[in-house]
């Protein structure tokens, strides 16, 4: 697979003091600077109501920053382009798939509004199915589609008309879990081999773990820390995030600082040998680990993973729990 399938070149994007304030006065976005290199997928990530869905409408043109706010492609200034105008494909949580075309109807749409000759439009409809491996399911209406051929309908459809960004608005939470996981993976191949430039949505940590060359947490209108899925996971830069992302432990260690720490980086050890102690309050054997959860002294309560083999722990058990220093994380280092 080649670049040549999505656009003739990726393209870098670039926000500049991008607020929104909607008309009532709430603000659903303090100015935010941000930039996305060319090629690359940048995650948004964050709980409902924080802001991410509306800074990925404005970079796609269905929305405007407050007065001073810029969008930029390449350099170039599209901050009062309509999304028709900017060259972007996007897929919605909906999909939002024409019920009465069929499949290759659909995918044929966007190169028909662009009054591409017939013969081009037909070659790259059939170039966008065999790529999303549904060339069988071209006839088929798209009430005759799972979710998971809905999706990938979708995406060939965005794709199609060679767009210089692809945008996609959380096209995963309609499905069933193990259809997204396979899903997402999928698409993080399809991004690498297209070499495009994308923007994806999302409140699931695992798919901004997976799709994300840089991951953009947001929380309450305002970018909370950027950066790499291992940098995000294990230096937060603050509460919110070492929260929401991913499991995490807080502990006060003897000193009396607080310092944080995964349930997979911890050891169980025999009572006082660890850095606490605690008792056993519930434990799941999940397959190919294992979860407890452990309850301090002064009501605290911590998870534990391990893929010991061996007899799960009974309830009420006291055990420690150790945690090598390399592991312990302290906000903000």
């Amino acid at each position: 697979m080649t670049t040549d399938t999505a656009s003739s070149g990726a393209t870098a994007v670039e926000l500049r003091g991008c607020a929104r304030t909607w008309p009532d006065g709430t603000r659903a976005l303090t100015p935010i600077d941000l930039d996305i290199p060319a090629g690359r997928t940048a995650v948004l990530l964050g709980p409902s109501g924080c802001g991410k869905t509306t800074l990925l409408r404005i970079i796609a043109g269905l929305d405007r920053p407050d007065a001073g706010g810029r969008v930029l492609f390449d350099g170039e200034d599209v901050t009062r382009l309509p999304i028709e105008a900017r060259e972007v494909g996007m897929v919605f949580q909906s999909y939002a798939l024409f019920p009465n075309l069929t499949v290759r109807g659909n995918v044929a749409y966007g190169l028909k509004v662009r009054r591409l000759p017939r013969r081009e439009i037909d070659s790259r409809v059939d170039e966008m199915l065999a790529l999303m491996r549904i060339d069988a399911l071209a006839d088929r209406r798209i009430d005759q589609l799972s979710g998971g051929q809905r999706q990938r309908t979708a995406l060939a459809r965005a794709i199609a008309v060679r767009p210089r960004l692809l945008l996609l608005d959380e096209p995963l939470t309609a499905l069933d879990a193990a259809l997204r996981e396979h899903l997402r993976t999928e698409i993080d191949a399809l991004l690498r081999s297209l070499h495009i430039t994308a923007v994806y949505v999302t409140h699931d940590q695992a798919e901004a773990m997976v799709l994300g060359d840089e991951i953009v947490v947001m929380n309450a209108g305002r970018i909370a820390q950027r950066g790499t899925p291992r940098e995000i996971y294990h230096a937060p830069a603050d509460d919110f995030v070492a929260g929401f992302v991913g499991t995490m432990n807080r502990a006060v260690d003897d000193r009396g600082e607080t310092l944080l720490f995964r349930p997979e980086d911890a050891r169980l050890t025999a009572p006082g040998d660890g850095l606490l102690t605690g008792t056993v309050a519930v434990c799941h054997f999940l397959g190919d680990r294992c979860r407890l959860k452990l309850s301090g002294p002064a009501g605290e309560s911590w998870m534990v993973e391990t893929t010991a083999r061996a007899d799960l722990p009974e309830t009420g058990t006291l055990l420690g729990i150790d945690v090598p220093a390399a592991a312990r994380i302290r906000l903000g280092a």
